[in-house]
C-alpha cells in the first residue's frame, strides 16, 4: 500500500501518540492539522503561502470538485496538484458529508444519493464507485471511502440502518479502488452517539483492512463531554498500526482533546473561516478585532506569534480592513489563524516526544482562558 505509518512514541500519561505518515508526495509528522481547500485553494492563500506556514498536508472536498470544474478536467490537468500547484499530500473527502447536508435536496438509496446541485438545481448521482471514481481523476494521496453521516440527535434505529448502509459502502469503495500504489483509502467509522454501534462500525472496517481509519459523526453540534467519551470509546478500537483521523475539528481545545484520545490528524474550515468573519485566534484566546477596543490598538495581533502577519501589522489597522471589508484583512487573519493551528500541533508534537502532553495542555488552556 501507498501509506505506511510509523509509530514512533506513545504518551505515557494519555493516548496521544507520535508518528509519522509517508505518502507519495512527503512524508507528515503526527499528530497534524490539516487546513481545508474545499475548492482547490485553501481560502485567500496561495499555495506557496501555505507551505511557508509548515502545512505537511490540505483538505480538498470531492464533492465541490466534482460539480465546479469537474473532474475529468482536473485529471485532463495531471491530476489536483498539478492544477492547484500544491507539491504535498492532499486527503479528499467523499462528499459524504456534504451530499447528506443538502437535507431536501438529496434522496438517499442502497445504490448511492440522487441530489440537486447547491449551484443550479442540477439532478447529479453520487454512488461509493463514483465518489472513488471521482477520487482516483483528482489523485489525492488519500481518499476517503463514501459514508453517511447521521445527522445529531438521531434515534437508535436511524444511526443503526446509517451505520449499516456506510458499512455496506465501504466495501463498494474497497473493491472499486484498484491503484492502492498511488492512492491510499480510509474507512470512516460511524454509529453516532451509540457505543455498540460505534463498536460495531469499527469492527467491520478493521476486518476489510483499510489504509487508515477515520472517525466521523463527531463534532456535529453534540455536547463537548459526550464527543469525548465517544471518541475515548472508540480509538482504542482502531489498529495502533494504522493513522487515525478526527473529521470536522478546528478548535485548540477539540485539538487538544482529540489528541489526548490517540488522534493523528484533523481538520477544519474554522480557522480560515472566523478569519474572513474578523477573529483571531491568539495564545490568549479569540479576539473579535470589529470591536471598538482595537481602535487605537497599536499593539501586534498576538505577542507570542511571529507569523507575517504579528511582524508587520497592528491590531488597529487590521481592525480597519476588517471593518472596511478589505479583502487584505481577511488574509492577514488566514495567515495568522492557520499559523497559530500549524504551530500549536508542532508544539503539541514536541511535547509528545518530552513526556510533558498533559503539563502542555494545562498551560495552554490557561492562558488561553478554557479554565
Amino acid at each position: 500500500m501507498t501509506i505506511n505509518f510509523e509509530l514512533l512514541k506513545e504518551s505515557k500519561d494519555s493516548m496521544a501518540r507520535l508518528g509519522r505518515l509517508h505518502t507519495p508526495h512527503g512524508i507528515i509528522e503526527t499528530p497534524i492539522f490539516m487546513p481545508v481547500g474545499t475548492r482547490a485553494t485553501v481560502k485567500a492563500m496561495t499555495p506557496e503561502e501555505v507551505k511557508d506556514l509548515g502545512a505537511q498536508i490540505i483538505l480538498s472536498n470531492t464533492y465541490h470538485l466534482y460539480l465546479k470544474p469537474g473532474h475529468d478536467l482536473i485529471r485532463e490537468a495531471g491530476g489536483l496538484h498539478k492544477f492547484m500547484n500544491w507539491h504535498g499530500p492532499i486527503l479528499t473527502d467523499s462528499g459524504g458529508f456534504q451530499v447528506f447536508s443538502l437535507g431536501d435536496l438529496r434522496k438517499i438509496k442502497e445504490e448511492g444519493v440522487q441530489f440537486r446541485s447547491h449551484i443550479d438545481g442540477s439532478k447529479h448521482f453520487i454512488s461509493p464507485e463514483k465518489s472513488i471514481e471521482v477520487q482516483n481523476a483528482l489523485g489525492s494521496d488519500i481518499m476517503m471511502a463514501f459514508d453517511e453521516c447521521a445527522p445529531y440527535p438521531s434515534t437508535y434505529e436511524y444511526v443503526k440502518n446509517s451505520m449499516e448502509r456506510t458499512t455496506r459502502w465501504a466495501k463498494r469503495c474497497k473493491d472499486y479502488h484498484k491503484d492502492w500504489d498511488r492512492q491510499a483509502l480510509f474507512g470512516i467509522v460511524q454509529g453516532g452517539m451509540y457505543k455498540d454501534l460505534r463498536h460495531e462500525s469499527a469492527e467491520a472496517l478493521v476486518d476489510m483492512d483499510f489504509s487508515g481509519y477515520a472517525v466521523g459523526g463527531l463534532s456535529v453540534g453534540e455536547p463537548k463531554d459526550l464527543m469525548c467519551d465517544i471518541l475515548e470509546y472508540t480509538t482504542p478500537l482502531l489498529p495502533k498500526t494504522k493513522p487515525r483521523y478526527l473529521m470536522g475539528v478546528g478548535t485548540p481545545d477539540y485539538l487538544f482533546e482529540a489528541v489526548t484520545r490517540g488522534i493523528d490528524m484533523a481538520d477544519c474550515v474554522l480557522p480560515t473561516r472566523i478569519a474572513r468573519n474578523g477573529t483571531a485566534l491568539t495564545s490568549h484566546g479569540k479576539m473579535v478585532m470589529r470591536n471598538a477596543k482595537y481602535t487605537r490598538d497599536f499593539n501586534k495581533l498576538d505577542p507570542e506569534c511571529d507569523c507575517y502577519t504579528c511582524r508587520n501589522y497592528s491590531r488597529a489597522y487590521i481592525r480597519h480592513l476588517i471593518n472596511v471589508d478589505e479583502i487584505l484583512g481577511a488574509r492577514l487573519l488566514t495567515i495568522h489563524n492557520l499559523n497559530f493551528l500549524i504551530k500549536l500541533m508542532d508544539n503539541i508534537r514536541e511535547s509528545i516526544k518530552e513526556d510533558r502532553f498533559i503539563e502542555y495542555k494545562q498551560e495552554f488552556y490557561e492562558k488561553y482562558g478554557y479554565i
